[in-house]
């Protein structure tokens, strides 16, 4: 009996002992501890806690070879992009900035870089222009047969004192393409294109670089009212007719002299001669030189007469 009341009141004392202890305690120790079996329940965890976490392997970038095409960095602006508005509706793109469409403009003078670039001034200085502008109004206004290279003055239709003699639209010719006469020459303007063919086609390939090429052709005969080789009786020249012009030598730019009386069966110049007479013979219906006859034995006789046959040359 007395030890079952020492068993109670030490089993009191150890219970009011564990209550004061349990009274000064901090809040958090008094949390219950779930047992397995115990009364108490824990609260439950949330979802995220519940599931278990996966780990993932580590994933490394996948190498691409160096072929691989790659996606462009920057995409286009947003401002050049369909858009939708406020209701869903879609809308046009915005045009782009006016500064954008300079940016992608090619830079000025980009094309001209290089061996490409011109050697040509870009502007010529102002002296030069008017210079070339005066030339060219002076051109204009000598210029005679509607062809600036033909330079002279129109003088209408020439009255012959013979008959058969005569002119009907007559023109004095002191310049063609850029060589001079040395004499205004009086002719009709078929005749006058013939001589611009014959010099451009004929006589400067002739010379070539000689002297620096031909600056004055020496005129002995043009348009006269007289006869065939001023002889009675015979028929009208064609002098009077305004058709012919006679040559007997050249004066090159460096001062030097070509004759053709003295210098027709002369070397380098000799063959110049005999080349001109030669390509005469097409411009000019008849051609005669030194070897014609004696009385063309020191200039060239040049018409545009025209014959069945063809052209007359010798």
């Amino acid at each position: 009996m007395r030890v079952r009341t020492a068993i109670t009141g030490a089993i009191i004392g150890l219970t009011f002992m564990a209550g004061l202890a349990m009274a000064k305690a901090p809040e958090s120790s008094l949390r219950p501890v779930a047992r397995p079996g115990s009364a108490q329940i824990a609260a439950a965890p949330s979802a995220e806690q519940a599931m278990p976490k996966v780990t993932q392997p580590e994933t490394r970038p996948e190498t691409r070879p160096e072929t691989a095409v790659q996606r462009p960095k920057s995409r286009p602006a947003a401002s050049t992009l369909a858009s939708r508005d406020a209701r869903g509706h879609q809308t046009a793109p915005k045009p782009p900035r006016q500064e954008s469409l300079a940016a992608l403009r090619p830079e000025a003078g980009t094309e001209r870089k290089g061996l490409f670039r011109s050697l040509r001034p870009l502007l010529r200085p102002r002296a030069v222009s008017k210079k070339a502008v005066a030339r060219e109004r002076e051109l204009a206004r000598g210029a005679v047969c509607g062809d600036v290279a033909i330079q002279g003055v129109e003088i209408g239709a020439v009255p012959g004192k013979l008959n058969g003699c005569g002119v009907i639209k007559a023109v004095k010719v002191r310049e063609v393409s850029g060589v001079a006469l040395s004499q205004n020459a009086v002719m009709d303007c078929v005749t006058a294109k013939a001589l611009k063919s014959w010099i451009n086609d004929g006589m400067k390939p002739a010379i070539g670089n000689r002297g620096g090429g031909v600056s004055r052709i020496r005129v002995v005969a043009h348009y006269a009212c007289r006869t065939r080789n001023n002889q009675r009786g015979a028929k009208i020249s064609e002098h009077g007719r305004g058709r012919a012009i006679d040559i007997a030598g050249f004066t090159l730019r460096d001062g030097s002299k070509i004759s053709v009386l003295k210098d027709w069966n002369k070397g380098g110049k000799g063959q110049s001669l005999r080349r001109m007479h030669k390509t005469a013979c097409g411009p000019f219906g008849t051609v005669l030189g030194p070897e014609a006859n004696h009385y063309h034995k020191d200039h060239f006789h040049f018409d545009t007469a025209r014959y069945r046959s063809g052209s007359y040359c010798r």
